[in-house]
């Protein structure tokens, strides 16, 4: 017996494809995009307020666990390079059910993140036109987008490269100034820039256990799109060597964008120097004597926003393509154009931030309002991480002959899935400390009843059915494939 490779299961084969047009640097910027969310910027305030010198620790261990997701997911998505995303995967290797609940959560966590970037780009431009109305620039913004989007998947990729270097810039040059601070000994209110700043206030811990818990379940926000680079995987040129080496330099960039910046911004000034309502770039750059700090920051900040939100609907519309090719979605979102481009899929996704202009005007705080979207938001991708480990869990089980000669391994698979399931919940249980991020945790199933609702009215569907079916027949006859495997090695493709 012939062992083959699996294909996801698609009720229309011959459907026009996605075009190969992100070369190499495309996708390292949009991986490194994708793991430099705005909340590294604005909410690094807050994480630093909350937890102190201990925030270093959080944002590494979130980027240890969420490495292994990573590898996890590349490992699959590089198995068969007929998988569009990791939502193709999950449907073929968990069912059906997988790919609906997967895809349109996803859809709806960047949708989510979309509105909040919304709202955030409103204020950043009223930073220098103050009489503006809100609207304008929230409009703007979302007319922008659908501008970038349409022409081609080359001019997104051209514009997250340059989003991104602004960001890469950013962080570096706080990183290259702080350095110089400290070297030459630098001193604001009485305080000598030293790295012993770090330890000297209270200690590495300062605020205690739930201090250092509480910096988690903030900071998590902060990696939400790390996944992003596995949404590109149809539109890659040469997947199998521009995955890997995206995926393979996210703990360096880790340590550099985020940890180095962050060891740097407390060396400078000690911890109880910061606050929750400020961003810590500009304080450093006016510390330096930059001109005009604040409006560069505000710039940076500014682009960065307008890259996430320009990543979602990316993802979003591509996501709610492949839905449309499995038939869990409306088939006309299935359309191509022209220039190869999902363009039903991305107006759709670009109508719904509109929702975003509605938010500026709602009363009560845009803070309050931002931090229950982006925790919902956060929520949504935890569960999109979890089927992508969990897919991974299946794959090794049901197709163990194609890990066998997998070029892209995940280090530790037999037993690092389950070490990040679990802190996962210890995320989730952090989230109960905070009333904030509890209101979220109280909302979110809301989305998933909504989505279980429309997934019951799809599977009436005989065309559902059968696809379940044949679901089912793959499973049994991959699993026969295994025993046969193991009982004779010979046996392999």
């Amino acid at each position: 017996m012939t062992l083959t490779p699996a294909r996801p299961v698609s009720t229309t084969e011959q459907s026009p494809h996605l075009e190969r047009a992100l070369s190499n640097r495309h996708i390292q910027l949009i991986a490194i995009g994708g793991a430099i969310g705005t909340g590294l910027f604005m909410g690094s305030g807050k994480t630093i307020s909350v937890a102190g010198p201990s925030v270093i620790f959080v944002y590494m261990i979130i980027g240890f666990m969420l490495f292994f997701v990573m590898r996890a997911m590349g490992e699959v998505l590089l198995s068969n390079t007929d998988y569009k995303s990791f939502s193709d995967f999950a449907g073929d290797l968990l069912g059906p059910w997988a790919s609906f609940f997967t895809g349109w959560t996803y859809w709806f966590c960047w949708v989510v993140t979309g509105i909040a970037d919304v709202v955030a780009i409103a204020h950043y431009v009223s930073f220098w036109w103050g009489d503006l109305p809100l609207w304008i620039p929230a409009v703007a913004c979302i007319v922008l987008l659908v501008g970038l989007n349409l022409p081609s998947v080359k001019a997104f990729g051209e514009t997250e490269f340059w989003f991104a270097l602004i960001k890469i810039v950013a962080i570096l040059a706080l990183i290259v100034v702080g350095l110089g601070m400290i070297i030459t000994g630098f001193e604001s209110d009485g305080t000598r820039a030293a790295f012993s700043n770090l330890w000297t206030e209270g200690g590495m811990f300062p605020t205690g256990f739930m201090g250092f818990v509480a910096g988690f379940q903030i900071a998590v926000f902060a990696f939400v799109g790390i996944e992003l680079v596995g949404t590109t995987a149809a539109e890659a040129k040469d997947p199998e060597k521009n995955l890997p080496r995206a995926i393979n330099s996210i703990p360096v960039r880790i340590l550099l964008f985020y940890v180095g910046a962050l060891i740097i911004l407390m060396a400078v000034k000690p911890w109880t120097a910061y606050s929750a309502d400020e961003s810590p770039f500009v304080g450093m750059f006016a510390l330096a004597g930059l001109v005009g700090a604040a409006g560069v920051v505000n710039f940076i900040v500014l682009t960065s926003a307008t890259s996430s939100a320009n990543s979602g609907i990316y993802s979003t519309s591509r996501m709610i393509y492949g839905l449309a090719t499995e038939g869990d979605a409306p088939k006309a979102f299935g359309r191509l154009s022209s220039r190869k481009v999902p363009k039903n899929a991305l107006l759709f996704s670009c109508m719904f931030l509109l929702a975003g202009v509605a938010l500026l005007y709602a009363e009560g705080s845009v803070a309050e309002a931002f931090t229950l979207v982006t925790t919902v938001s956060a929520l949504c991708f935890m569960f999109v991480w979890s089927i992508i480990l969990v897919s991974y869990l299946v794959y090794r089980r049901r197709r163990p002959q194609l890990h066998a000669v997998s070029a892209f391994k995940m280090p530790g698979g037999t037993f690092m899935p389950y070490v990040v399931l679990a802190f996962f919940g210890f995320i989730i249980w952090a989230m109960t400390t905070q009333a904030d991020t509890r209101a979220a945790l109280l909302v979110t199933p809301v989305w998933f009843l909504v989505l279980g609702l429309g997934y019951l009215k799809l599977r009436r569907n005989p065309e559902h059915a059968a696809l379940r079916a044949l679901h089912e027949a793959k499973v049994r006859q991959e699993l026969e494939d295994r025993d046969v495997h193991a009982q004779d090695p010979a046996l392999a493709p």
